[in-house]
């Protein structure tokens, strides 16, 4: 499986290094360099932007943001919406609010995208433990497996 990462704190870092030890190809992006340099440094493909990342996926895409609830998120669907097609995937593990997940599901949904909710805890321990996720949204969506 491949998926794009978005926001590289403690938490969306260790999760990006989770994935790769599980095979996964991780395409990482970050508002500043120095998380992006230490993603590629335990294996990811950093991305500069977001538009490099989108297009350095394969679609249909997945794309998963560890970034705060709120207008973060809101904006962040704002950047990437012209740069996604029919059938991508976009997960915001944030925790947002329940309303704000509902307002962003129709919102991807009338764009002809996925998107989920997944309250994610687990916190810096989750490197080595798991992460406990609850997931929301579309049934299709989350039960969505990789093509490739």
């Amino acid at each position: 499986m491949e998926i794009g990462f978005v926001g590289l704190g403690r938490m969306g870092l260790n999760m990006t290094i989770r994935l790769m030890r599980a095979g996964h190809r991780v395409v990482a992006w970050d508002r500043g360099a120095d998380p992006v340099a230490k993603a590629k440094a335990q294996g990811a493909v950093g991305a500069a932007s977001l538009e490099e990342l989108v297009d350095s996926l394969a679609a249909p895409r997945a794309i998963w943001a560890m970034i705060p609830a709120g207008q973060p998120v809101d904006d962040l669907l704002d950047a990437l919406l012209p740069r996604l097609e029919r059938g991508d995937l976009m997960v915001d593990g944030g925790n947002s609010n329940y309303r704000d997940s509902k307002r962003r599901t129709e919102r991807m949904k009338s764009a002809g995208l996925d998107f989920v909710d997944a309250g994610v805890s687990g916190g810096i321990w989750g490197l080595e433990n798991g992460y406990c996720m609850m997931l929301g949204g579309d049934a299709k969506a989350v039960a969505r497996r990789p093509l490739r």
